[in-house]
C-alpha cells in the first residue's frame, strides 16, 4: 500500500462568526493552507471542535470542504464516535463527499475493552472503501490503544495508518516495529514529530501548523528526507509555538493565537472559554521569541 501523505497534515480549526461556522472563512484557510505547502488537510477533528458540531454542521462542514479542496491536497475527515453506529453513518457520508481517508478514535467515555475498541475500529473500516487512520490519544478518551490491537488492526485492508498521540515514544516505537512498514505512523503530538519520524514516521498531523503552516511543512519534511541538520533546526524554532499550543485545552491556544495574527476564527464553543489572561501573555511572549506573528 502507498503512503497516504507525508510531511504535515494540518487540524484544522473551524471558523465561526456569530455562533454560525464561517464557510467563507473555511474556504480562505483552505486556500491559504494549500498555497503554504500544508501536504493534506484534517476536517473536523478536536482542533476543528468537532464535538460541538451538531449533527448537520459536522456534515455540511465535510460536504462544504470536500468540495472546495476538490482534490488539491489529501482530505482527511474526522469522523470518529464513541458511538460506533454514527461513527460508520459520518464516514460513509465523508466518503461520499471525496473525503480520501477518516480518523477514527476509540470510544471515549462509554471506553470499552480492546477487543472493544478492537471492534469498534473494524467496524467502521469494513463500512467504508476509504483508508481509514486510526487515533490514539489516551488523554482525550481515558484509555490506550494497545500495540497488539493496533497490529491487529494494521491487518484491516484499509486500516492504514495511525496518529500517535499517546505520548510514549516507547510504545510508538513498538508500533512502528509491530505493524511493519507498510502501516503508517503519524506523530500526534506537535513536539515529538522529529523523534516519531526519525524512528519510521511519514509526518505529522499538526496543531501548530494552523498558525505557521509553511515551517511546520518544511521541518516535516526535512525530517522524512533525512536531513536532520535542518529538521533539528527547524524543529528547535517550532517547539517553542508547539508548547504554547498546549497552555490550555485544544484549541483555546491556537484561536488566541490566530486572533493575535489578524486571522479572525470566531470565537470557541462551550465548553471551552477564552484563554486566561497570564496565559495569554505567556502565549504573545512565544510569538514574539518566535518572530513576525503578531500584527
Amino acid at each position: 500500500m502507498s503512503t497516504l501523505f507525508t510531511g504535515s497534515c494540518v487540524a484544522m480549526i473551524t471558523p465561526f462568526k456569530d455562533g454560525e461556522v464561517d464557510y467563507d472563512g473555511l474556504k480562505k484557510l483552505i486556500d491559504w493552507h494549500i498555497e503554504q505547502g500544508t501536504d493534506a488537510l484534517l476536517i473536523c477533528g478536536t482542533t476543528g471542535e468537532g464535538a460541538t458540531l451538531s449533527d448537520e454542521e459536522h456534515k455540511q462542514v465535510l460536504k462544504v470542504s470536500g468540495e472546495y479542496i476538490d482534490g488539491r491536497v489529501p482530505f482527511l475527515a474526522g469522523t470518529g464516535s464513541n458511538d460506533t453506529a454514527y461513527s460508520v453513518q459520518l464516514t460513509q457520508y465523508a466518503q461520499d463527499c471525496g473525503a480520501d481517508m477518516a480518523l477514527i478514535i476509540n470510544p471515549y467515555y462509554n471506553k470499552t475493552t480492546q477487543k472493544g475498541i478492537y471492534t469498534h475500529i473494524k467496524t467502521v473500516a469494513d463500512a467504508v472503501d476509504i483508508p481509514i487512520i486510526i487515533y490514539n490519544v489516551p488523554s482525550r478518551t481515558g484509555s490506550n490503544i494497545a500495540v497488539d490491537t493496533l497490529a491487529r488492526l494494521s491487518q484491516v485492508k484499509n486500516i492504514q495508518a495511525v496518529k500517535a498521540a499517546s505520548g510514549n515514544i516507547s510504545q510508538i516505537a513498538e508500533v512502528i516495529e509491530a505493524c511493519g512498514p507498510d502501516f503508517d505512523v503519524y506523530s500526534g503530538n506537535d513536539d515529538q514529530t522529529l523523534p516519531i519520524i526519525a524512528m519510521g514516521g511519514k509526518g505529522v498531523i499538526s496543531v501548530t501548523a494552523n498558525i505557521v503552516p509553511k515551517d511546520v511543512h518544511e521541518m516535516a519534511m526535512a525530517c522524512v528526507e533525512d536531513n536532520m541538520d535542518l529538521a533539528r533546526t527547524l524543529f528547535r524554532k517550532v517547539n517553542v509555538l508547539n508548547r504554547a499550543m498546549f497552555y490550555e485545552t485544544n484549541p483555546i491556544p491556537v484561536k488566541t493565537a490566530m486572533r493575535l495574527m489578524g486571522l479572525d476564527t470566531g470565537d470557541r464553543r462551550l465548553p471551552l472559554v477564552e484563554m486566561g489572561e497570564d496565559n495569554e501573555k505567556r502565549m504573545i511572549e512565544a510569538m514574539k521569541q518566535y518572530g513576525g506573528l503578531i500584527k
